[in-house]
């Protein structure tokens, strides 16, 4: 199999510069990073791809089993990075994606040497310590919603996630993306994701580490952000002025301002 074409991988930007990696979240594609990438490219090697199942991937490198756990894709990005022998990439991951960065980094820390994470949850359902933003039978309801008509959740739930009720295209585009997912494999992505529960992997991180939250998030909330942070040892923390989960695209100034000032200060 062909990693580059299993993943679309597309490469961008100035070559010889520090090279970035945009990793996208569930129900999405690398198409969601397209307003970041002209802010990027000119300081940086800019990697765009989509996981497999998301976007123009390769739908015959499908594998239930795999894709079951986050460490699938983490094994996706880790394969990228060799295929393009990338050493020192600075990995910026929206929503699940920065959990998977969180694995992927420790999985190969020779090519990955710092980290972003824009709306990162490492776990959604409350616990008597945590509060994730979800209980267990707020999960359960949205998974099963999914799994039992997808298009109907994806139009339903989607301009929720995105917020910004008075941009309305911000939630259309959302809800596209999601509706071009391949439902049986969307079920499976998103079951990866809400039941997933990454907060012991977060104290191994050993990389330079930059938090991004909105100010509003209904996916994940400020608390979620202030124990990400917590929980990784010299990380740093940024609120965006700026509502909704996806601010890459309902804010991509702020949120490439705060990248870009933060991999300035690594070099």
């Amino acid at each position: 199999m062909d990693i580059l074409r299993r993943n679309n991988v597309n490469v961008t930007g100035t070559p010889g510069k520090p090279v970035v990696m945009l990793a996208h979240g569930f129900g999405c594609d690398q198409n969601m990073w397209r307003l970041a990438v002209p802010a990027l490219a000119g300081e940086f090697q800019v990697v765009l791809f989509d996981y497999v199942g998301s976007g123009g991937s390769d739908p015959s490198a499908w594998s239930d089993e795999r894709y079951a756990s986050l460490e699938g894709y983490a094994r996706d990005v880790v394969e990228v990075c060799e295929a393009l022998d990338l050493r020192d990439v600075a990995f910026i991951g929206h929503s699940v994606s920065a959990m998977i960065g969180v694995l992927a980094a420790a999985a190969a820390p020779d090519r990955i040497s710092s980290l972003v994470m824009v709306g990162p949850s490492p776990c959604y359902i409350d616990d008597a310590t945590y509060r994730g933003g979800f209980s267990s039978e707020d999960i359960e309801e949205l998974l099963e919603s999914l799994e039992s008509n997808y298009l109907g959740w994806s139009a339903a739930m989607a301009p929720v996630i995105m917020g910004n009720p008075d941009r309305p295209e911000l939630g259309d585009e959302l809800t596209n993306s999601f509706c071009a997912t391949d439902p049986a494999m969307a079920r499976v992505f998103a079951r990866t994701t809400f039941l997933s529960d990454s907060r012991d992997d977060l104290k191994s991180v050993g990389v330079p580490t930059l938090v991004l939250e909105c100010s509003q998030d209904v996916i994940a909330p400020r608390e979620v952000g202030a124990y990400v942070h917590a929980a990784i040892p010299g990380s740093r923390l940024v609120t965006l002025d700026a509502t909704g989960h996806c601010p890459q695209l309902s804010a991509p100034e702020a949120t490439t301002s705060a990248i870009r000032t933060f991999l300035r200060e690594l070099r």
